[in-house]
């Protein structure tokens, strides 16, 4: 770990290594870290230069922060999926140098102007940002179904049924025993178990492809007019609505339900445009609803977990958000009223 007094200057030390530059002037900014275990500094030069450095604990360095059974890497992963990105041509930030036995990355400054920052700011430019997201989205998957790389982690891990039901026995641990704190009896629970199997088995039938897995308005960074990814060391195999859940029913940004119409179509000719096989729109749509359920129930569990057990309450304020999305898509999948009726129970959000 780094340790405060002596922060700035091994990071001065190693960024001057690395860059072959003095950095003398540099400033060195600590920023904003959000739930993940990773620490990122900022240094600038008084002529405008900047990189980010990415700090990673030793614990955190090849195992994901997300649930579920992980493959083994002998590669951090998330230089193994920038490396498979950056072949397909997609943008995202350029890495200077990784030392392992630090745990540190040198990356190119992407700046500070997030997807979710961008929409806020310039309300006007939302639906060109959307639009032109969509089409990156599609163009991603499209490419990646023409070029499997066996070698990429993203092709060896996958949202399976037993991935899914950890994220479901996750929302209950934590979005209901947790959050909504409302006792249940065993019948119940028996009741809420078969519900899940039922929503689990649905997903894990689906077509899996290369999955981004957190495609979402911070995890978008625009930097000289384009769009770059960041936060895709967790990528997998999973259905090609997955992404798009994340896009489009985000917890941090609501959309207007018309809108989120129009994309869902857009990403449909995207796809084709891209050379992928021409999807069924309505199917497509209902797979869209399907995984909003699962993705958005998770999310609202994660937030809980997150301020427990990190002490970082700053995800609290958009659980109301998420749960709103589950309640919008089950209105929307009259065969998924049991489940529902049951959640109604307990969550005041979706009655």
């Amino acid at each position: 770990m780094l340790n405060k007094p002596t922060q700035e200057a091994e990071i001065k030390a190693w960024a001057e290594e690395t860059l072959g530059v003095q950095l003398g002037g540099a400033r060195i900014t600590r920023l904003k870290q959000d739930a993940s275990l990773r620490s990122y500094f900022r240094i600038a030069m008084p002529d405008g230069a900047s990189w980010v450095l990415m700090h990673m604990p030793q614990e955190a360095l090849k195992r994901s922060e997300e649930g579920g059974g992980h493959v083994a890497s002998a590669e951090l992963p998330f230089l193994n999926i920038h490396r498979y990105l950056q072949g397909l041509g997609l943008p995202v930030p350029e890495v200077l140098r990784f030392e392992e036995a630090r745990g540190m990355m040198l990356l190119e400054d992407l700046g500070d102007t997030t997807l979710e920052a961008q929409v806020r700011q310039h309300p006007g430019v939302l639906e060109s940002s959307y639009a032109e997201l969509i089409d990156t989205l599609a163009c991603m998957r499209a490419r990646a179904e023409k070029t499997p790389a066996p070698d990429c982690l993203g092709f060896q891990r996958e949202f399976d049924f037993e991935l899914y039901m950890w994220e479901l026995e996750h929302f209950r641990e934590w979005g209901l025993d947790i959050w909504s704190s409302v006792l249940r009896t065993e019948e119940e629970n028996a009741e809420l178990s078969a519900c899940f199997e039922a929503l689990a088995g649905q997903l894990a039938a689906l077509p899996r492809g290369f999955t981004h897995r957190d495609f979402q308005s911070r995890n978008l960074m625009l930097k000289q007019g384009q769009w770059h990814l960041i936060d895709f060391q967790d990528a997998l195999q999973a259905p090609r609505a997955y992404d798009v859940v994340a896009l489009l029913r985000d917890s941090y940004i609501e959309l207007e339900p018309r809108f989120v119409r129009e994309m869902l179509s857009h990403y449909v000719l995207c796809f084709a445009k891209h050379g992928g096989q021409a999807l069924d729109e309505t199917r497509f749509v209902h797979e869209f609803e399907l995984l909003t359920v699962h993705r958005k129930l998770k999310d609202a569990a994660r937030f809980e977990y997150i301020a427990r057990q990190k002490q970082n309450t700053s995800f609290l304020p958009f659980i109301p958000l998420s749960l709103h999305h589950v309640r919008s898509a089950f209105s929307r999948l009259p065969q998924l009223k049991r489940f529902e009726a049951l959640l109604a129970r307990w969550l005041p959000e979706l009655a």
